[in-house]
């Protein structure tokens, strides 16, 4: 007896959290809706139905999405980590249709690596252009910061005074750095995910001046003006670097774009030849170690190419 009226209060209590679980959840759905409804209300805010926003989620939850948003973020494109997946995987998948199709069967997984290649390296190409409009800009940058401190401003208002002002990325970026300042992060965090997301030495010697100046104190104005003039002949410097080298850029790209033309050349000339030579083990391997030795031309012809400044 004893035991049934155990059972039976075991079984009402379960019954009733049960009950008061499916409320909670009810009006947690509730009180999300609502805030949605009021969201939308708000200029700039409107509800909108964001592309593979299911695969999106999926993908954020793995470090692999975690480390794609954050260079998805660095290089200022509006795509999320789902649609970036989304359009790699097509453009792997079209690249091994094409190849297959066109060339030979063989081709069609090479294709596939090296797109797969092509849009990682695209990440990379896409920050490293951001990185370097804003290193353009940060000579503009740091006269906006100095005029402002000359003035009697805080540095927290300066930089918002500078995301006003200038131009995208660096606006957008200081933009970035005002909110996580007004938002309680001190002025040295905030510029040092500035300095993660853009690496280079320009902003790190501007992000140390700030730094140390929002320390220690000092005479920030006079530091910053000089800091103007250097970042102004750092910038002439570097264009006239990359004008002189554009010859040898240009032969990087054009060396492995006349190898990969010339493959479509022969079998427009010779309708299957390409087939007929991937036939073989040793065609195979001749193949494989041709387009090696384009990669490593591109490779070497860009590291040569390379000069830090």
């Amino acid at each position: 007896m004893s035991l049934a009226l155990a059972a039976l209060g075991a079984s009402a209590l379960a019954l009733a959290l049960g009950v008061w679980g499916l409320h909670a959840w009810a009006g947690g759905r509730a009180d999300r809706a609502a805030l949605v409804d009021r969201l939308a209300d708000i200029p700039g805010m409107e509800r909108s139905t964001v592309p593979f926003a299911g695969l999106d989620r999926r993908v954020r939850r793995t470090q692999w999405g975690k480390r794609l948003a954050g260079r998805l973020a660095a290089t200022g494109t509006n795509l999320t980590p789902g649609q970036f997946t989304a359009a790699a995987v097509g453009a792997v998948g079209g690249a091994w249709l094409v190849a297959g199709t066109l060339l030979a069967p063989f081709f069609g997984p090479v294709a596939a690596i090296l797109t797969g290649w092509t849009v990682s390296s695209f990440l990379a190409w896409r920050q490293r252009i951001r990185t370097e409009r804003f290193i353009a800009q940060l000579p503009d940058l740091a006269r906006v910061l100095a005029n402002a401190t000359h003035a009697g401003l805080a540095l927290r208002t300066a930089v918002g005074m500078a995301a006003d002002e200038l131009e995208a990325p660096a606006g957008e970026e200081l933009r970035q750095v005002a909110d996580a300042m007004a938002m309680g992060h001190s002025v040295e965090d905030a510029l040092n995910e500035l300095q993660a997301r853009l690496p280079s030495r320009e902003l790190i010697v501007l992000v140390t001046t700030l730094v140390l100046s929002s320390r220690a104190g000092g005479s920030v104005v006079e530091s910053l003006r000089n800091l103007t003039v250097t970042l102004e002949e750092r910038k002439e410097t570097r264009r006239e670097i990359r004008t002189q080298l554009s010859q040898v850029t240009v032969t990087a790209y054009a060396v492995p774009v006349i190898g990969i033309g010339s493959l479509f050349l022969l079998n427009q000339i010779l309708p299957g030849s390409l087939s007929a030579m991937t036939g073989s083990g040793t065609g195979r391997i001749a193949v494989l170690i041709a387009l090696g030795l384009y990669v490593v031309g591109f490779v070497l012809i860009r590291r040569m190419s390379r000069i830090d400044v």
